[in-house]
């Protein structure tokens, strides 16, 4: 028997109990004791060895699991389940909340489920690549399995064509890890309509590393990394994340690096859902290497910052925000989970 892989997506309310993912965690664990909680609104489930306890298909025990978060939570979700990680979380992707999509461990089914599919779905897969493929009329994930592995290490080196190929074959040797993974810090804002402007997709990342920067200085706390995870109007989405040059709280840093992260999706003209984005690998602050020297660039925003902190300390959180969130007429408001917190809005007024 093959493996099989469930991934998750849970449909959070606005302003989740903080106590929400471990109780989340405890449910998923009566189904199976290998679960891995990506973010507070997702999960993976290595089903394979639950299979034979509940006496039931892939397919029946994902409903079972779908039922379980709605009846005790509330949550609606979206699941895939598939023989790997990679076609579990695509098909996951593809799916609205409530459904459940299951790909058969068959070759036939991959393929027909991966061949229609666009490039860039599959992980790895950044704007540069996407880009360079086309060039050479390879759009689509059949179309790259058509390619022999040999011309696309020519295209995009060794080791990136082999995993390249690998997955356009439906292939992925990632496993369910159900090791606690480091704390991290979410926040994320929902579009009242789907976005085309990329001027206010950056806006948002401005506010949300707004939102996670304070976060992360109230709490003594700096993170080594940060994801952006972009859902787009068809139900799919992107997931990106880099690593920071040097662990921080800073605003300015983390919003230039979300600002990278965005930019290597490489959107045109999309039709963008939510925003969120993600403080990754957090550790305390008061135990972290400092460089002895920043770029003198960052000292004024860094300045204005500590005064901010101390003002919203005083004030509270919505006395203040970045001048260029002021455009329009109110601000883009996050929502945080995460760390056992929850933060929302922005202020009335710029700094």
């Amino acid at each position: 028997m093959g493996r099989h892989i469930l991934h998750l997506r849970f449909d959070l309310p606005a302003e989740p109990d903080a106590e929400l993912p471990e109780r989340l965690r405890r449910l998923l664990e009566g189904i199976t004791p290998r679960v891995q909680m990506i973010e507070p609104d997702m999960a993976v489930l290595d089903l394979t060895g639950a299979l034979p306890y509940w006496k039931r298909d892939a397919r029946a025990l994902t409903e079972v699991v779908q039922l379980r978060a709605l009846a005790h939570f509330g949550l609606p979700s979206s699941a895939g389940c598939a023989g790997n990680r990679m076609l579990a979380a695509m098909a996951c992707a593809l799916t609205p909340p409530g459904r459940r999509t299951v790909i058969d461990d068959s070759p036939q089914a991959i393929t027909a489920f991966l061949k229609p599919r666009p490039v860039r779905e599959l992980p790895g897969v950044g704007a540069k690549t996407a880009a360079t493929l086309a060039e050479y009329g390879l759009h689509t994930v059949g179309d790259v399995a058509d390619v022999p592995q040999s011309t696309l290490q020519r295209l995009l080196g060794a080791r990136a064509g082999r995993a390249l190929h690998e997955h356009a074959h439906g292939r992925d040797t990632t496993i369910v890890d159900p090791t606690s993974a480091p704390a991290s810090l979410s926040t994320e804002h929902r579009f009242v309509r789907d976005e085309l402007d990329p001027a206010a997709h950056r806006r948002v990342l401005l506010a949300l590393a707004d939102d996670l920067g304070a976060r992360l200085r109230a709490s003594g706390q700096i993170a080594t990394g940060v994801t952006c995870t972009v859902r787009y109007a068809d139900l799919s989405a992107s997931r990106r994340s880099r690593i920071l040059p040097e662990a921080s709280q800073h605003t300015v840093l983390l919003a230039r690096a979300a600002y990278a992260v965005y930019d290597s999706l490489g959107l045109q003209r999309a039709r963008v859902r939510s925003i969120a984005l993600r403080a990754d690998a957090l550790r305390p602050a008061d135990k972290a290497p400092r460089q002895l020297t920043l770029d003198a660039g960052d000292d004024k925003p860094l300045a204005i910052e500590a005064v901010a902190d101390r003002a919203r300390a005083r004030y509270g959180r919505q006395v203040l925000y970045p001048a260029a969130l002021a455009i329009g007429t109110r601000s883009p408001s996050p929502r945080g989970h995460g760390g056992g917190r929850t933060e929302d809005g922005r202020g009335r007024r710029g700094r």
